[in-house]
């Protein structure tokens, strides 16, 4: 497995070895040995996830406030999307910054999204298979967004807004500006 820093050194892609021939392909899709010694720090996923989606759904801007906040080790199954994660905690020199990266069937490319990062993602084919691994159950307290929109975020999700797919709830969500529910960068949300 390669572990990859990006623009900001918290969120992480991973390459794994593809072993593959005539009849197919092996992948270890993940090595809690292999992240952990990278990060320096524990991650205990407790629970599997998976959505199946068409091209032009946008999942997100999602997070969860502690005590249930959530780091996600996101990968695609079939299919692309766009994988976006956004630093909302509060002093840090990336704040309101993002990483975007396409996930697909054919990179095998993961991002580990931690906590202190709000995750969403847009389906770039019909038919996607998404999977994701969280450290912490859902909790409806918790559960936040903002908006996929906010200009101030420069996300280009490469989809015209009229192509895209939401939920309601993820049509209303607060600007990042408008919210008080985030993170403070620093505090140690592992502990």
């Amino acid at each position: 497995m390669n572990f990859i820093r990006t623009d900001i050194p918290d969120v992480l892609i991973i390459e794994p070895a593809v072993h593959g021939d005539e009849r197919g392909y092996f992948i270890e899709t993940f090595r809690a040995d292999k992240l952990e010694a990278f990060l320096g720090y524990t991650i205990n996923f407790c629970q599997d996830n998976e959505s199946k989606s068409s091209k032009g759904v946008l999942r997100g801007l999602h997070y969860q406030l502690s005590p249930a906040a959530q780091t996600k080790l996101v990968r695609v199954i079939q299919g692309s999307v766009l994988d976006v994660a956004v630093d909302i905690r509060k002093g840090s020199p990336t704040f309101g910054r993002h990483v975007a990266i396409e996930l697909s069937e054919k990179n095998k490319r993961q991002m580990l999204i931690p906590r202190g990062f709000a995750h969403g993602f847009v389906v770039l084919e019909d038919d996607t298979v998404f999977a994701y691994k969280v450290d912490n159950y859902y909790s409806p307290e918790c559960d936040r967004g903002i908006a996929f929109d906010d200009e101030s975020l420069s996300i280009d999700w490469r989809l015209s807004k009229d192509a895209l797919n939401l939920s309601a709830k993820d049509k209303t969500q607060p600007l990042l500006k408008d919210t008080n529910d985030l993170f403070e960068y620093g505090v140690n949300y592992y502990a």
